[in-house]
């Protein structure tokens, strides 16, 4: 080990002092991003347009060619070193028959390769340190430095934990997951329900896997609420019948994403409709024309088919990709009844598998199942109400539900709060991270990472490679920010205008077909960056929520995703003949 904690220093302080030296001497570069925007008028006259998850009210638009971002205004900028005057403005055009066509310009930086360093210098510290905690805040040091941040607490921490994002991690992963998991200690509830489990289902590793990945299926959500839900059921259940740590967390991971980009009847669809709007095109005009282009293209999602295909086999223990570190897992595992390696840092507490029940107090497995319930009910009835569920509302009334439920049972309210603040206290680290994570993903999109490698991709490209060079594009940026959602908003803006500009000089014959093959090679390399990146909330939350190490799960993972994403990529290639 302290072999390895001298080229860590190292690795950090050289990071660190060429981020210094970047940001007091290097001129960063000023990017247009240019996003087609849907124009809808409401009944009073008022116009919106929606970008992401958002509507927003169309401001004054100027003409484009007033515009202070316009292109040529962007290029002098850049001529003589100055930031623009705005960061983002809607301008129109004429377009056929005389109506206005409407974009959003937006200005972004990037200092070129430079601004992979912050991820670069955290994925890195991982590697070497195999502490996620040392790794992230070391990547976040470098990010604040580059982008001439100098203080830590009032320039990136503290903006950071006023974020949503950041907040719903508090709230959702340390109050409510903690103190739910604190509550089924305490009560036994999930030792009761893996034995009712086990007794009736499960009869040895093998059926427990192929319990946790028909969880994950049925959970198809997707992202964190997937990764917590099947985690969380399915641990005490596998923990019984000898299932590393290792295999259950990738179960977790692989049918989180992947299920939820196929089975999207959930929030997914709705976000990428808002992205690939491209004017002209009559087969993405309106918001049904997109939604119905995002579930024509579900037979193109490779790499969420592969993933799903390739973790069933493996549940069936037929793992030909799995890597010599998952197969000695699960050796370790069968033979010597160890979950985690020898030397393995787990995330979060025992879990709620470890009955804690005070005297007098006779676990049942209705204490598991009635709060799982009321979970899985609430976000699905909340999805069906409005459109997005409602994670607040779902954990929430999870927690009320359980704790009436030990209470009305007969444990004391200060039995019930003993056992709350302890499971606050082990998943603390978990969160720890998953705010770091947040904090380095934000940053890195703040040097422009994504803005540098999408350049990268306007240039000379043959139309027969495009989609695949758009997976391997987006596999970087995810891998880098640990965002999926936050690589589609970075990409899809920029990769489907590139896609139908393709198509005219080309004169393809299947035009959709060519955008829907450049559509999934942006989601697979962003479903696929996202389940690797050890800086994905998605990553570690499945560890934390299988009592899995980190970097056991990122290493133990990494060859059979691999295998999948390269033979979607070559799958994409194929297919693209078809449409050229």
């Amino acid at each position: 080990m302290k072999s390895l904690r001298r080229p860590a220093f190292w690795l950090f302080l050289g990071a660190a002092g060429a981020a210094t030296v970047v940001s007091w001497r290097v001129r960063p570069v000023w990017v247009l991003e240019r996003v087609a925007l849907n124009v809808e008028s409401a009944a009073d006259g008022r116009r919106f347009y929606v970008l992401g998850e958002e509507r927003r009210e169309l401001a004054a638009a100027v003409p484009v060619e007033e515009s202070v971002l316009a292109p040529q205004a962007v290029e002098r900028l850049n001529v003589r070193g100055l930031a623009p005057p705005v960061s983002s403005e809607v301008v129109f055009a004429c377009g056929e028959g005389g109506e206005p066509v409407y974009w959003l310009l937006q200005a972004g930086r990037h200092w070129g390769w430079w601004s992979l360093l912050p991820a670069a210098t955290a994925l890195g510290l991982c590697w070497l340190t195999r502490e996620p905690l040392v790794a992230l805040g070391g990547g976040v040091v470098v990010g604040a430095l580059l982008l001439g941040l100098i203080d830590l607490t009032d320039q990136v921490l503290i903006p950071s934990l006023a974020s949503r994002n950041i907040a719903l991690v508090l709230l959702v992963y340390l109050w409510m997951l903690g103190g739910l998991m604190g509550i089924w200690s305490r009560t036994g509830a999930a030792r009761a329900f893996a034995d009712w489990v086990t007794g009736r289902f499960v009869r040895g590793p093998r059926s427990a896997k192929l319990a946790a990945w028909f969880t994950g299926v049925i959970f198809f959500q997707g992202g964190s609420v997937s990764t917590v839900l099947t985690g969380t059921a399915v641990k005490p259940i596998a923990d019984r019948e000898r299932v590393s740590h290792e295999e259950l967390s990738y179960i977790v991971d692989s049918t989180a994403s992947p299920i939820a980009l196929l089975l999207a009847f959930n929030a997914w669809p709705g976000y990428v409709q808002s992205f690939i709007y491209v004017a002209g095109v009559p087969w993405l005009a309106t918001e049904a024309d997109r939604l119905d282009f995002y579930f024509s293209g579900i037979p193109l999602y490779l790499y969420a088919w592969l993933a799903v295909g390739l973790t069933l086999l493996m549940s069936l223990d037929v793992a030909p990709f799995a890597g010599r570190r998952l197969h000695a897992a699960m050796r370790r595992s069968r033979e010597t009844g160890l979950l985690d390696a020898p030397d393995a840092e787990p995330l979060g507490a025992a879990g709620p598998q470890v009955a804690d029940a005070p005297p007098g107090y006779r676990p049942h497995v209705a204490d598991f199942l009635v709060p799982l319930a009321v979970l899985i009910a609430t976000a699905i009835g909340t999805y069906a109400a409005w459109g997005r569920p409602r994670i607040t509302w779902a954990f929430g009334l999870a927690v009320l539900a359980a704790a009436c439920q030990a209470l009305a049972r007969g444990m004391s309210l200060r039995q019930l709060v003993e056992g709350y603040t302890e499971g606050l206290k082990g998943v603390v680290p978990g969160a720890t991270i998953l705010v770091l994570a947040v904090t380095i993903g934000r940053l890195t999109t703040e040097a422009g990472a994504g803005l540098f490698l999408v350049e990268q991709l306007r240039g000379n490209m043959p139309v027969w490679l495009l989609p695949a060079a758009l997976q391997v594009l987006t596999m970087v940026i995810a891998f880098s920010t640990g965002t999926s959602w936050g690589t589609f908003a970075v990409t899809l803006p920029l990769a489907m205008p590139l896609a139908w500009a393709v198509c005219g000089p080309a004169e393809l014959s299947h035009p959709r077909f060519y955008m829907l093959l450049c559509l999934a090679g942006v989601l697979n390399g962003s479903v696929y960056g996202d389940q690797c990146s050890p800086i994905s909330d998605t990553t570690v939350l499945s560890a934390m929520s299988t009592g899995c190490d980190l970097m056991d799960h990122v290493r133990t993972q990494f060859p059979q995703a691999t295998v999948a994403a390269v033979s979607a990529a070559c799958g994409l290639t194929l297919l693209t003949a078809l449409a050229v």
